[in-house]
């Protein structure tokens, strides 16, 4: 290209009196289009004059390849269908040949990966972009045992960032439209790195460019997945402005094809022993029930109470009981208080002046630490409850009449803490057993009573039984 430039300078004195036509213009402007979108993403030597001789046998091979893979008729020709799809915004990485990957399949040899959002778009307030990352990253979370946590200093497995033009990679972007963003497959460094070009506009919604569509189809990428031919498949190379973006869904072709480098998403819980039979068995509908600690863990709920917890999720809505011990033999029984912090995909559990950290049926390395390491006073010898708010990243711990509130990004105690419970929770019994989030409301539970207090209007909605949960 910079050589047929120069050619034309050159000819622009001699030349001027005889402009192109229109038609001249556009199939200049057409071939153009074309030779560059076939080196980028179709592995075309870059030959001027290869191109432009008439009827050359490589070109209409590349043309070809290109209409097959993206669905489009095989005529060989630059037809308006194959012109108007080259036009079209697109993923930056090559639907033939390699994008500085590895030979084979390359996928990461763990389950536990984490990312870090290097720097953000002036498109979108933190948080938005923050959300939209999250998002895509749970499409693939979903559908295979991979989970992420997010790192905030120091290099992370995906190092998310946003820039333009030439950034550092030898894959310059192109300005607004076309070339989107680009990601490499896995491996040290630079592999695993996503990069959006900050010239495009970047939204929520189908305005502009929706930006969890193209992270959710780049992390693919990040993952180990190449482009898929299949126009139906998030990982088909062009972008598709899906108009119901709630309603987004992994097509089979993209999990068939994360599953075949990951597997399965992971079997559900299993208990390792049964629940005994006698008096000290606490009943469901009793309608003194009480709860010990709450919590979520991967989209169910955990009910503890004295040896037992029940277990509730979306796709049984009947509660399983079980001994705690059954998935967990080194935790301890009468609880005092659980949450989750979903973006560690870890759940926290707390007795006396001592807490625990589980994945799943394991219980991590490390653990119990001591309740002072996370900032409390020396004078709080135990919590009564705690819950997490995953899009605000505070964890909220609740002590007799009093509440303090951690920084799970700082991963500190914030200042101007405790606060009392009735000042900012007004309508809330002081006494605390356990804190559930859900439905955009924070569930206090308090004895055999739970009272549902909207965050928005600083306000108590509904006073329930305790066991409602539990279909009581």
């Amino acid at each position: 290209m910079m050589h047929l430039a120069f050619l034309v300078l050159l000819c622009l004195p001699v030349c001027s009196a005889y402009p192109l036509s229109g038609a001249a213009k556009e199939e200049d402007s057409n071939r153009d289009l074309a030779q560059q979108y076939l080196e980028k993403y179709y592995n075309l030597e870059k030959d001027v004059k290869q191109f432009r001789r008439k009827d050359s046998n490589l070109i209409v091979k590349k043309i070809q390849g290109m209409q097959k893979f993206l669905g489009l008729e095989v005529t060989g020709k630059l037809d308006t269908d194959t012109l108007e799809v080259m036009r079209k915004p697109r993923c930056g990485v090559p639907d033939v040949g390699h994008f500085s990957s590895f030979p084979g399949m390359p996928k990461w040899r763990k389950t536990h990966l984490t990312y870090r959002i290097v720097n953000h778009t002036p498109d979108l307030p933190r948080d938005a972009v923050d959300s939209a990352i999250e998002k895509a990253l749970k499409v693939w979370e979903e559908v295979t045992p991979l989970t992420f946590s997010r790192l905030y200093e120091g290099e992370a497995d995906i190092m998310i960032s946003f820039a333009v033009k030439e950034h550092g990679d030898f894959y310059s972007f192109d300005g607004p439209g076309h070339s989107l963003a680009h990601a490499y497959p896995p491996g040290p460094g630079l592999y695993g790195d996503i990069h959006f070009d900050d010239d495009e506009k970047w939204t929520e919604d189908a305005s502009g460019t929706n930006l969890f569509l193209v992270a959710a189809h780049e992390l693919g990428h990040s993952l180990g997945l190449f482009h898929s031919a299949n126009t139906e498949a998030l990982m088909y190379p062009l972008y598709n402005s899906f108009t119901e973006l709630a309603q987004f869904r992994l097509s089979q072709d993209d999990v068939n094809g994360i599953q075949s480098l990951y597997g399965d998403f992971p079997e559900p819980l299993v208990p390792t022993k049964s629940v005994p039979s006698g008096s000290e068995v606490p009943a469901k509908c009793d309608p003194a029930l009480s709860f010990d600690a709450i919590s979520t863990l991967r989209g169910e709920y955990l009910f503890f109470k004295d040896r037992y917890f029940w277990r509730r999720s979306h796709w049984n809505p009947e509660p399983e009981f079980h001994l705690i011990s059954a998935f967990w033999p080194s935790l301890p029984s009468y609880l005092d208080a659980a949450y989750e912090v979903n973006s560690r995909d870890t759940v926290f559990i707390f007795k006396g002046n001592e807490f625990w950290a589980i994945r799943g049926n394991e219980v991590q390395a490390g653990y119990p630490r001591g309740i002072h390491t996370l900032g409390f006073p020396s004078t709080i010898r135990k919590i009564d409850a705690a819950v997490s708010d995953k899009e605000k990243k505070k964890t909220y711990f609740f002590a007799e009449d009093k509440y303090w509130r951690f920084d799970e990004n700082s991963q500190s105690m914030e200042q101007g803490f405790p606060r009392l419970i009735a000042d900012d929770f007004p309508g809330v019994e002081p006494k605390v057993d356990a804190v559930l989030q859900a439905f955009g409301f924070f569930y206090f539970f308090s004895g055999s009573s739970q009272f549902e207090f909207d965050p928005n209007a600083r306000m108590v909605t509904h006073i329930l039984k305790s066991n409602s949960w539990l279909h009581c």
